[in-house]
């Protein structure tokens, strides 16, 4: 008796999982950060730790920022397991023994995805800026 109380408890729990990891998926997939098709324009502004920037006008068909970028040859980088690590961008290498790094922000707000997941819609304003120290 006290076997059969166990089992059903034990299944009962792990019915629970699955309704609850069901439901963080819904979750999920109703909010998660969306592209837009067709062809959008876009500005990227690359700033300098100089204070020094360069404006970039970019029409793309691309969902993604990193394409945006990429086809337009403003970005390269190393390849990680969260995607694209962006090491230069319009021709200028960080220097990581400086502490040097590229920090993307979205008219002047953070930006909590990679540019490999980060969506573009048409108007967008991405800032990319030098950042030294970690």
């Amino acid at each position: 008796m006290e076997n059969k109380k166990n089992i059903r408890n034990v299944i009962l729990g792990l019915l629970g999982l699955v309704i609850i990891a069901a439901v963080m998926f819904l979750i999920y997939n109703h909010f998660k950060l969306k592209s837009v098709e067709g062809t959008k324009h876009i500005v990227a502004e690359v700033i300098l730790d100089d204070g020094t920037s360069k404006s970039y006008d970019i029409n793309t068909d691309e969902k993604y920022l990193r394409g945006a970028l990429e086809k337009n040859g403003l970005i390269s980088g190393t390849e990680s397991e969260y995607g694209l690590y962006v090491t230069t961008v319009d021709g200028k290498t960080t220097d990581e023994s400086k502490q040097e790094w590229w920090c993307f922000t979205l008219n002047g707000g953070t930006i909590n995805t990679s540019v490999d997941a980060t969506p573009i819609k048409d108007g967008d304003h991405y800032e990319i800026t030098l950042t030294v120290g970690w």
